[in-house]
């Protein structure tokens, strides 16, 4: 079986309209290379969790991967844009930290319940869409999963220089195999690609960002918002530790949901290969990796629990808005105004 398709077009996304007055700030911006125009009093008001604040953090984050069509690349590292991006990922990482006040302190407190299926499934988006689940609804799964998974190995590399010893050589094993051991063909992103055709959905990279909400903006914020800072290298661990832990029982139930709903081989074989791989990673991350890190750096504990325990506050806020919107028989997309071949937006069907 070819499971495989061309790797997400190299050509960087187009940029989209503005949510609010920052982001819309930041597409000026981009659009013109003159510095945002916005005002800095009121960031401290910004809702962390709205609309303008994840696209704006989001854009800003996007020119540290490949940036936006028309827009130079010395943008990257523009002191105003830079200005502009501390201040708003304060106000997210702020909020994140109040919803965690009570939250685990230890490795063990943040990992222990990761470790056990849970008896109840009710509210697993993968159980869902393994049970109950439309083809419409894995497509729009996909489309959303899409910014985070043609990117998904990228910003954890950022933490490997930051690495030494046991830490550093079990980050590395776990990264050679999302990005293919070796094999270009078999990149893990690419293999996302490959699902997205069998859905029939677009396969560029960013292509469905106009259509995500802030929800899962934000988990994928997350991860670049801890890649970026040295600072957050411990929660960037405890993120990656959550996401690896957590996979293989998730792949399996997509897997069987593809297949039950005939998405297509490509579709199929992308989760089921996270099955095994990501049980194996699992035991290196959590041995090597976390291990390997507090042997060397004991006080990055909290920030281990800390990245893990906001990865999952941010899944939990995504499963909600996604099992909600369906339960109710409405699109979980922002714009879900597509038709059944995606349109102009290239997003997924919504339901009639």
């Amino acid at each position: 079986m070819n499971a495989t398709a061309p790797a997400p077009a190299r050509s960087a996304p187009a940029l989209v309209g503005g949510r609010g007055d920052f982001s819309s700030a930041v597409v000026r911006s981009l659009r013109t290379g003159r510095p945002p125009v916005h005002d800095p009093a009121a960031v401290p008001d910004a809702d962390p969790w709205g609309e303008d604040l994840q696209l704006a953090l989001y854009l800003l984050y996007e020119l540290h991967y490949r940036g936006f069509a028309g827009v130079d690349d010395d943008r990257e590292w523009d002191p105003e844009l830079l200005r502009l991006r501390r201040a708003l990922e304060d106000r997210f990482l702020g909020a994140l930290r109040t919803g965690l006040e009570d939250g685990p302190r230890t490795v063990d407190e943040a990992f222990a319940p990761l470790l056990v299926e849970p008896v109840d499934l009710s509210g697993s988006v993968s159980r869902h869409l393994e049970t109950d689940g439309e083809l419409w609804q894995l497509r729009e799964y996909a489309a959303l999963r899409s910014l985070y998974h043609l990117k998904e190995a990228d910003p954890h590399l950022w933490v490997v220089p930051r690495l030494t010893g046991r830490a550093k050589a079990g980050m590395v094993a776990v990264e050679y195999d999302e990005f293919g051991a070796g094999r270009a063909e078999r990149i893990h992103a690419g293999l996302f690609a490959a699902l997205l055709d069998d859905l029939g959905l677009d396969t560029s990279y960013g292509a469905h960002l106009d259509l995500a909400p802030a929800v899962l903006l934000a988990t994928v914020n997350l991860m670049s918002l801890f890649g970026l800072h040295r600072a957050l290298r411990g929660a960037l661990v405890g993120h990656f530790a959550c996401v690896e832990i957590t996979s293989s029982p998730g792949s399996r139930r997509l897997a069987a949901a593809m297949r039950r709903c005939g998405a297509g081989p490509a579709a199929e074989h992308f989760y089921a290969e996270h099955v095994e791989a990501d049980a194996v990673h699992e035991q290196v991350v959590r041995h090597e990796v976390v291990g390997g890190l507090l042997a060397e750096e004991p006080g990055l504990e909290p920030d281990v629990a800390f990245g893990c325990a906001a990865t999952g506050l941010l899944e939990d806020r995504l499963g909600t808005h996604l099992l909600t919107a369906w339960g109710a028989g409405r699109s979980a997309l922002r714009r879900p105004e597509g038709d059944a071949s995606g349109g102009s937006s290239g997003g997924p069907a919504r339901p009639r």
